[in-house]
């Protein structure tokens, strides 16, 4: 009996083409995390406390859109992201929250590639413009974010 190893790819600029998507695995959010990374990080009442969420128009507890856009980032990074030539990316273009995140949702993150383009001034660089979507388990969307990233191109041998 053999044990293979599970090699991840790694990617490059040149992988990303338009019209690409990326399934990034999914998350389960507990009550304790929301509440943890909400009194830490965005300690509004509909984030820390049950009761007091009951009376907002949430009508009950929610995670921080800041929390879901950390899970959604640790959903990419898992998926293609640490195993990649990122070096970074210079901002979002847009970013939204469109249906809460409620305690034991499983949330799972689509990746397109929009566009990607080479950089002249940086020509060892490529940008990619993709849009991330956040669904829950019952394939209702929830978040989208669409930022550019950088990577390195592939090395000439």
């Amino acid at each position: 009996m053999s044990a293979e190893k599970d090699i991840k790819r790694f990617y490059y600029w040149e992988d990303f083409v338009k019209g690409q998507t990326i399934e990034c695995g999914s998350i389960t959010i507990s009550e304790s995390q929301i509440i943890d990374f909400a009194s830490q990080y965005d300690p509004q009442r509909f984030h820390v406390n049950k009761q007091a969420a009951e009376e907002t128009q949430f009508k009950g507890l929610i995670a921080s859109g800041w929390q879901t856009g950390a899970l959604m980032m640790r959903m990419v990074c898992d998926s293609f992201m640490i195993n990649s030539s990122s070096v970074g990316s210079p901002g979002l273009e847009s970013l939204k929250w469109i249906k809460p995140i409620r305690p034991g949702d499983t949330l799972k993150t689509i990746v397109e590639i929009l566009e990607t383009k080479s950089l002249n001034s940086k020509p060892h660089l490529g940008m990619m413009l993709s849009r991330w979507s956040c669904y829950n388990q019952h394939n209702e969307l929830t978040t989208t974010i669409e930022a550019w990233c950088m990577y390195e191109k592939r090395p000439s041998n």
